[in-house]
């Protein structure tokens, strides 16, 4: 039975009972056992109660995602968002795009692709990046691009995380659908939180063995095919053309380009899966294709939703704009409150990242927070760097109070000098 988030209560033993690796500084608090995690699991009092994840008909608390030690990063509104699975939603930009992705593949490979929606996002560090490939000194890996609840296990960056795990267990043409997790900039496209789909198709030497073709380019011909029949599926008759590109689970990649509304727009990368992920998929003598796309990318796109913030938004004037089974419904604004700009500088030091500055803007100001952008940059003569960032604080549903906004920048100024050790100029 493949991987489902009831599952997830296996890692959250996982993640109380393993040790610590020696890439993060080690916790001086000792991991409770599983006895004593299990006890505190059904522990009934309002106050817990308010910070449980119902996942699989298990409960997991905050306290097993959330944790007060060196190897976990993970912030409380990133917990807030487990388990929300907006592309599990009929009614939601979401749930309409993966269901008309869905109509594609039902219906011109005859129901043979197995699909997954519903898999747990806490995975092992193995999972995320050694099973697909992902090289030791890879960004991705680094504290500053992925959130790890401890040294050993992460919430997922990319529902490639799952490949390895399926092709173990036999599928050989499937479908994942899920949320994944990353630390990231703060503007009208990006968000921690986002919605990916990856699609796997595995070739035997029968299938390759008569078309005058090696199994690599038989897995690349019909992944370009099968590509393109889901763009025209999307977006109608458009122009497209293929991009070369590099990934590390795939060899060759490709990028896919449709002309829309008067510009090149990256629709999703794949290529054909690097032979070593077959290998220890037990798939020794095949060859697969698999791709990976963002939901929100092509669904702002469909639907003309310009702010990602928006997919999150529990506003009736948001969601009683689009029905089950309509793809490319146009939203329309139904706000247009004022942004209020305020700047911050301050002297950096070595250890800053972008990454955290935005980590705890969001901390502070939640979805209130539109963008973050350094506007200033210079190196004096003592060689100290000063960066000035203009943040835009604006509401989608109501507009805000000069007190409102005034509260919100000193809380986020007094966190960036406790937590990130900057002098603010």
């Amino acid at each position: 039975m493949p991987f489902t988030m009831a599952t997830c209560v296996t890692f959250t033993h996982h993640i109380l009972l393993s040790k610590p690796s020696s890439i993060f500084l080690h916790s001086t608090k000792p991991f409770i056992s599983k006895s004593q995690f299990l006890r505190r699991r059904y522990k009934s009092t309002q106050t817990l109660a308010s910070s449980l994840l119902q996942l699989g008909g298990l409960q997991i608390s905050k306290q097993d995602v959330v944790k007060d030690e060196p190897t976990n990063n993970v912030p409380d509104l990133i917990f807030t968002k487990l388990g929300l699975q907006l592309h599990r939603r009929d009614d939601h930009p979401l749930g309409i795009l993966k269901n008309a992705i869905y109509e594609y593949f039902d219906t011109n490979y005859n129901n043979q692709f197995h699909k997954f929606d519903d898999l747990c996002p806490i995975v092992t560090t193995k999972e995320n990046f050694d099973d697909v490939l992902v090289p030791a000194d890879h960004v991705s890996r680094s504290y500053n691009d992925t959130y790890y609840i401890d040294a050993e296990t992460v919430l997922r960056c990319h529902t490639s995380a799952h490949q390895a795990s399926l092709l173990r267990k036999g599928y050989t043409n499937f479908l994942v659908t899920g949320d994944v997790y990353r630390r990231d900039s703060i503007d009208s496209t990006h968000y921690p939180v986002f919605h990916q789909m990856e699609g796997v198709r595995v070739f035997g030497p029968s299938d390759w063995n008569d078309s005058g073709m090696d199994g690599t380019s038989y897995a690349a011909n019909d992944l370009k095919a099968c590509l393109e029949g889901l763009a025209r599926h999307l977006f109608g008759a458009v122009e497209m053309r293929w991009v070369g590109s590099y990934f590390p689970f795939t060899n060759p990649s490709f990028e896919l380009e449709i002309y829309f509304q008067e510009k090149w727009l990256e629709v999703l990368g794949c290529g054909v899966m690097e032979q070593e992920i077959l290998n220890r998929g037990g798939q020794t003598d095949n060859v697969a294709w698999a791709f990976g796309l963002g939901l929100e990318r092509l669904a702002m796109v469909l639907f003309d939703i310009p702010d990602i913030r928006l997919f999150w938004s529990t506003d009736k004037r948001f969601t009683s704009q689009f029905t089950k089974g309509q793809l490319g419904i146009k939203f329309k604004p139904f706000s247009k409150y004022p942004p209020c700009y305020k700047d911050m500088s301050m002297w950096i030091n070595d250890s800053f990242t972008e990454n955290n500055l935005c980590e705890i803007v969001r901390g502070v100001a939640g979805d209130l927070a539109e963008e973050v952008q350094l506007i200033d940059n210079f190196t004096n003569k003592k060689g100290m760097t000063s960066h000035c960032y203009r943040i835009t604080y604006r509401s989608m549903e109501r507009s805000l109070t000069d007190e409102e906004i005034n509260e919100l920048q000193w809380n986020v100024r007094d966190q960036v000098q406790r937590q990130m050790n900057v002098e603010l100029r």
